[in-house]
């Protein structure tokens, strides 16, 4: 408790007594499946904090916006309602003022909220659990095939576990629950102890705590058995994650299916409103909102643009989380201090986009000024930034991906000097002499230097290894050659080793150039989705919205019908059409560059999707 700040005291004095309830027990469950830093009885004080807080905001805001209301709305909304609900109409409810009708709405409406809230922190345990199952399960055939590696050497099972829990940037949530069985094993003074109650409280019950409980078996009927289970277990597993990356296939297809057509759908209702508009003069009158009077076209069309951005964003997330972790594109760091993220502003795109976020800032700014309207200029700013950083994490890309494909060739060269016998930093010289390896020939020259400056092995080559690791960056060198430092440093035998990398590398290639090839797809949808709508929006402001101007301006009298002469605004309309528009380009960018390597990407594709429509539609004259 001294550890807690004055807020969190207050609230456990407050709540911490529901965390005693029954009603929380499958919270507690969930809790205990989590890798939530705080205790649970703190958590769900915080929860109920925050409840209250939801409470209040939800009561006022109900409160004030229900007094702001005109009478007719008001009227018409508690007669929708009678009618709406059955039997409701024949009651006879005694009459209430303004004011009291408001403070019950707003005290509902406050309830709902609070018991949203605590509903939704259970939910979100659920959540944090269900997405520790998802990478365990993803990260665990691996782990098992670097303990496989491991097993040929000297190492005991503690050593065998500490050294993938120490590998969690390559073995995700899996590193994590080693690291807590070592922890726990260190309470209690007991290994199988410490893997009993990490296989009790894992969420991936149908993976890891079956695997738990068999390694402590195998490992204590000796070396040979827990090879011989580590290899078979490997298999078992690395079939079971093909089986479900197949599946997640299969959802990606369904997903892209869907995405097209919630983005299509509002672009094509933004269409059909302005049209029907004509006919329908309800359409253009006036509407008091809490944000001041406009029309329910207008609430119509700005209400779809902000639809499809959050399509595109909910999409963009959906994709990367079904991308397989191992074969997740690397992370960027950004240098600490100012002049090293200059120098590597053109190599460093997290870097890059600290460079040029403030210029594109000023861009936007200037293009203010000088008369542009605030949404053309912070896309245009949005433009500026997100191009430029973009091109450079694709040159990175390409590079990274020039890395990988001369990495397997690499491991393939040492790997057959190393089975004719020669140490290991003797086959990585030879290799580097004799071998052209392109992109990565400086990294295997620094390699073959730092591994010869001794002979002898040990913490030496390890560092070199690691410093080879860290010099290539791609996800792959780390999942490779970060095998081989384990192995090779528990003292395994090297040609085994190598047997087992040749294996693990030419297994991991694949499945990237494979998953590479079916991403393509999803980022061609992405950009003929954004294509569409720019094709559709053109047409209809070229040829149809004149038409309709013309239509509304025929007066009632000649007409016949009533006709709303103000319906339809060329310039009004084609604005709104180009918001539309925009909002697909920056959903359909997110969508496709989440699709092919991610966020950068994102920013890339969306960037030039914007600057797209925006020279299609400038060019047109129709902005």
């Amino acid at each position: 408790m001294r550890s807690l700040s004055v807020l969190d005291r207050a609230l456990y004095a407050l709540f911490s007594r529901h965390a005693d309830s029954d009603h929380h027990d499958a919270d507690r469950k969930r809790y205990r499946a989590t890798d939530v830093s705080t205790s649970f009885d703190v958590f769900l004080a915080r929860t109920y904090g925050l409840s209250w807080l939801a409470f209040a905001l939800a009561a006022g805001w109900t409160f004030a916006v229900a007094l702001a209301l005109p009478d007719a709305t008001v009227a018409a909304t508690v007669g929708f309602v009678r009618r709406g609900v059955p039997g409701l109409e024949i009651v006879t409810f005694p009459y209430l003022s303004r004011t009291a009708l408001a403070a019950l709405t707003g005290l509902g409406v406050g309830l709902a909220g609070k018991r949203a809230t605590v509903a939704l922190g259970g939910r979100y345990l659920q959540w944090a659990a269900s997405a520790r199952q998802s990478s365990i399960e993803a990260t665990l055939p691996g782990a098992v095939r670097y303990l496989h590696a491991l097993s040929s050497g000297s190492d005991d099972d503690a050593a065998m576990l500490r050294k993938v829990a120490d590998r969690r940037g390559a073995y995700g949530e899996t590193a994590v629950a080693f690291r807590t069985a070592l922890n726990k094993a260190t309470l209690t003074g007991s290994l199988d102890e410490g893997l009993r109650l990490v296989a009790r409280d894992t969420p991936s019950r149908d993976a890891l705590a079956p695997f738990l409980v068999k390694f402590r078996e195998h490992a204590a009927q000796g070396p040979d058995a827990l090879d011989q289970y580590l290899q078979m277990e490997s298999r078992m597993l690395s079939n079971r994650q093909a089986r479900s990356r197949e599946q997640a296939s299969d959802f990606l297809e369904l997903l892209a299916e869907m995405f097209v057509v919630l983005l299509v759908l509002p672009a094509l209702l933004v269409i059909i409103v302005t049209v029907m508009s004509v006919l329908s003069p309800g359409l253009s009158a006036p509407t008091a909102t809490p944000f001041g009077t406009t029309s329910v076209r207008a609430l119509l069309v700005y209400g779809s643009a902000a639809f499809i951005l959050v399509v595109g964003g909910v999409a963009a997330l959906v994709v990367e989380s079904l991308r397989p972790p191992d074969q997740s594109g690397p992370s960027y760091e950004r240098p600490e201090s100012a002049l090293a993220t200059l120098a590597t502003a053109f190599r460093n795109p997290a870097g890059a986009l600290v460079v040029f976020a403030p210029i594109a800032a000023l861009l936007g700014v200037g293009l203010g000024a000088v008369g542009y309207r605030p949404i053309v200029a912070g896309l245009l700013a949005y433009v500026a930034a997100a191009v430029p950083v973009g091109l450079i994490a694709l040159r990175r890309a390409r590079l990274d991906d020039a890395k990988d494909r001369e990495i397997k060739d690499f491991v393939h060269a040492v790997s057959g000097h190393v089975s004719l016998g020669r140490p290991f930093p003797t086959a990585v010289e030879r290799v580097s002499r004799d071998v052209d390896l392109g992109a990565l020939n400086d990294d295997v020259a620094d390699l073959a230097f730092n591994a010869n400056l001794t002979t002898r092995g040990g913490d030496l080559q390890t560092a070199a290894l690691s410093q080879f690791v860290d010099r290539v960056g791609t996800p792959l060198a780390d999942q490779t050659i970060g095998l081989v430092t384990g192995a090779l440093d528990a003292g395994g035998d090297a040609e085994a080793v190598f047997e087992t990398l040749q294996a693990e590398i030419g297994r991991l290639y694949h499945e990237k150039k494979a998953l590479r090839s079916n991403m393509l797809v999803y980022v061609a949808v992405g950009w003929t989705t954004a294509l569409l709508v720019v094709g559709i929006m053109v047409a209809i402001n070229g040829y149809v919205l004149d038409s309709f101007a013309q239509l509304s301006a025929v007066s009632t009298a000649d007409a016949g019908v009533a006709l709303d002469p103000d319906a339809v605004q060329p310039a009004r309309d084609r604005w709104r059409f180009y918001v539309v528009t925009q909002a697909t380009m920056l959903a359909c960018g997110w969508f496709a560059g989440y699709a092919s390597r991610g966020r950068y990407e994102a920013l890339l594709h969306s960037g030039a999707l914007v600057g797209v429509a925006h020279f299609v539609f400038a060019g047109a004259g129709m902005i």
